[in-house]
């Protein structure tokens, strides 16, 4: 019989669906800037995983595959889970036209995480992932039985913080503790508000304002809760920052553009941490 969680699902993904139709039609010829050595990862994971050359990589929540091609152009062996039928599908896609190899699989991410035995050298997530899933300490579970003894889990999220600012600063709108409660609201069009530091190939201004027709349900996770999940997963933490920046996705309205396609505070204002970042290993 189907659950609530499975209603949830379907219902984002029908959103995911209609978002990443918007976000890539803001992106130019991204087959062509991935052929020619372009790359959408930031500094940040990059330097968390380390020297992934020879690596295997399972990028969890890929999307549409561009950091995915990314990693494999900067020399791992990767496969990218995403349970977006639509991103998907222009993975493969993309992958084809920029000549870069890696594997892309459409699942949910804990059934797949649940049910493949195979492991991997680094296990990545990146960039407004944890949120979309009820069961945390079951995500990063199922993180650890796909990270190999001795490999490596990497996670760059935006800070949880920000959400409870996503509004404006000055208008708090969701709790910082929400545990167990359910937020829905369409995915946006976060590329086009980004005005090209999510389109590094080249970004192109749509004239018609995005609607997405479909709720989103997401969660609230503190950094506790990432933490602990991470810990009881069987993961040894090896690094943990707090970032006063957003790579990429200016998640609140008042944040401003700086080099590197990165978002800050304004000057006035206090500094808060934007982005979470940890790298963790698996015990041999």
């Amino acid at each position: 019989m189907p659950t609530a969680d499975d209603d949830a699902t379907s219902l984002t993904r029908l959103s995911w669906n209609a978002a990443t139709r918007a976000h890539n039609a803001h992106k130019q010829d991204q087959a062509s800037f991935l052929r020619n050595g372009g790359t959408t990862l930031f500094a940040e994971e990059v330097a968390l995983a380390g020297d992934v050359v020879g690596q295997s990589l399972l990028h969890v929540c890929c999307n549409s595959g561009q950091d995915s091609l990314s990693w494999a152009r900067a020399g791992a062996v990767v496969t990218g889970i995403d349970f977006s039928d639509e991103a998907i599908a222009f993975a493969r896609a993309l992958s084809a036209g920029s000549g870069i190899a890696a594997t892309f699989e459409q699942s949910e991410a804990v059934a797949w995480l649940e049910s493949s035995t195979v492991t991997y050298d680094v296990v990545c997530a990146t960039y407004g992932v944890l949120g979309w899933f009820k069961d945390l300490p079951r995500l990063l579970r199922g993180m650890a039985r796909a990270t190999r003894p001795g490999g490596r889990l990497v996670l760059v999220e935006f800070h949880p913080l920000v959400w409870t600012f996503s509004a404006g600063l000055d208008t708090p709108n969701d709790p910082y503790f929400a545990p167990g409660q359910a937020f829905h609201e369409p995915v946006g069009d976060y590329v086009g508000a980004a005005g090209g530091a999510l389109s590094p190939s080249g970004h192109v201004v749509v004239d018609a304002p995005f609607h997405n027709p479909h709720d989103a349900v997401s969660w609230q996770h503190t950094v506790a809760d990432i933490l602990q999940a991470t810990i009881d997963a069987g993961f040894v933490l090896d690094v943990v920052r707090e970032v006063p920046w957003a790579n990429g996705c200016k998640v609140i309205p008042e944040l401003e553009a700086v080099d590197g396609n990165r978002f800050v505070m304004p000057a006035e204002r206090p500094s808060l941490p934007l982005m979470l970042a940890l790298s963790a290993h698996k015990p041999l």
